[in-house]
């Protein structure tokens, strides 16, 4: 066996890494909705949701939060009520307490004039940081506790050098010797009862960092020219073996070469043992690669697991089934940007919108495939299922994100939180040239997106770059 150097990354988000809004098309019955998740960073905490809709006839839309798997999944809460914007009758705003750690889901139940439809959006719940109290704040608390503390000792003195006096006797020596024998115990009780808060609420705290979430480590090394991932796990005793195929498969690994990802695979890893996954590569050159691999366990809660490693030239095996690979210009040296070369003459174009691509702000990234005649091409087929896939990944590699057309949710869990619905009810073999992808870039900064469609059964890549400003 042969360990090769590995680096694990940092920054990570629990369904993606640096990317922990979630994005949903989908359909409420007769009505189209936009979903847009953004989950707390800490457990119990707030969601904000944001949904839009194209259709008209909307009266109004309700919104409930509910584990996607065991009891609770069954007894919803009362439903609030989405918030209807002022400016654009087609948006609705909410916000929901996410209570646990889990997998959840957002039930949306839509209201109109053609009757009544719901859907549910999966979101991953996990605290990712520990809330840091601002500097301002804590000064002014330890001010007030010290006044507090002061003051409750002043009264302490006071009532015993003071409390048995007669209106306008004055204290002796022996009353105010027990008053500042007073004072002193009061304030060595107080003391004790600070320290002991506090002792407290370091205890709590670092309960609760063990709590905050960390991804499975992912550890890559090459034996006989084939790849090897060893999973394990850190956070709450999650398991390595409990996952779910998601597009008939039980991971996704995306491997790019760095540092201009000038050539990168889409890979299908098979379990060959609890928390071991295996493939066999496809020829690569020397050099050091980023993996980045998905996994949807039992419950409906994704991960993401990255790792980086250095590897020598592998004579490789060719790609088979699902599995798939491209190349392009290197990051930052894309000669045009809205496009990119398929061979033969062929084409896929980026139908971007006017302006610049914004931070945080959810939108549609939309792919044209063309032929050599600059037509919009006819034979484009369903790739495990979908229409496309897309990743996103920042410069950096603090973001990455496996986006499909119906948004950022895995297959498998949507299936979990809508199991009398067909997630691929509205996909037929007759594919428009257009695939397009809800997503919201989540932090400035260059990125490059991998779009891979499938023609005459071989699986085409795109690369595309652009920089998201803040």
């Amino acid at each position: 066996m042969r360990k090769l150097v590995f680096f694990l990354l940092g920054g990570l988000a629990q369904a993606h890494i640096g990317s922990p809004d979630v994005f949903q098309d989908g359909a409420a019955g007769p009505y189209p909705v936009f979903v847009t998740i953004r989950p707390p960073s800490v457990i119990p905490g707030v969601a904000e949701i944001e949904i839009r809709t194209t259709a008209t006839d909307v009266r109004s839309i309700h919104i409930v939060p509910t584990p996607i798997t065991g009891p609770g999944a069954k007894f919803a809460p009362t439903p609030d009520l989405a918030v209807r914007s002022k400016d654009d009758p087609q948006f609705f705003t909410g916000s929901l307490w996410l209570m646990a750690v889990g997998s959840w889901q957002v039930r949306v139940s839509v209201d109109g004039e053609r009757g009544t439809g719901s859907f549910a959006v999966p979101v991953p719940a996990a605290p990712s940081s520990l809330a840091r109290m601002q500097f301002g704040i804590g000064a002014g608390l330890l001010m007030l506790t010290l006044l507090l503390t002061v003051g409750a000792a002043s009264i302490v003195g006071a009532a015993v050098r003071e409390g048995r006096l007669e209106p306008g006797a004055q204290p002796d020596d022996r009353l105010r010797r027990r008053a500042r024998v007073g004072m002193g115990a009061a304030g060595a009780f107080l003391v004790l009862i600070l320290w002991g808060g506090n002792s407290w609420w370091t205890s709590e705290a670092k309960n609760y960092g063990v709590r905050v979430y960390k991804p499975l480590k992912m550890t890559p090394s090459l034996v006989d020219g084939r790849l090897k991932l060893e999973l394990e796990s850190s956070w709450l005793n999650v398991k390595t073996d409990d996952f779910l195929p998601d597009h008939g498969h039980l991971m996704h690994l995306y491997v790019l070469r760095l540092p201009g990802m000038e050539q990168v695979w889409h890979l299908h890893p098979e379990r060959s043992a609890s928390g071991v996954f295996a493939q066999d590569l496809p020829p690569m050159p020397a050099g050091r690669y980023a993996l980045y691999g998905d996994v949807v366990h039992e419950n409906g809660f994704p991960e993401t697991m990255a790792a980086e490693m250095d590897l020598p030239e592998i004579p490789g095996k060719p790609l088979q089934g699902d599995d798939a690979g491209g190349s392009g210009p290197a990051l930052g040296h894309n000669p045009d940007p809205l496009v990119s070369d398929l061979g033969d003459g062929d084409r896929m174009v980026w139908v971007r919108e006017p302006g610049p691509v914004k931070a945080g702000k959810a939108s549609r990234f939309a792919f044209r495939v063309e032929d050599k005649d600059g037509k919009p091409a006819q034979d484009l087929e369903l790739y495990m299922g979908m229409p496309g896939h897309a990743a996103f990944v920042k410069a950096d590699r603090t973001v990455f994100a496996h986006v499909h057309p119906s948004g950022s949710v895995p297959m498998a869990a949507l299936e979990l939180a809508n199991p009398t619905q067909d997630p691929h009810a509205g996909h037929t073999m007759a594919l428009p040239a257009t695939v397009s992808f809800p997503y919201g870039i989540p932090q400035a900064g260059e990125y490059r997106v991998i779009v891979q469609i499938k023609r005459g059964g071989k699986v085409e890549t795109g690369l595309f770059d652009f920089r998201a400003e803040p």
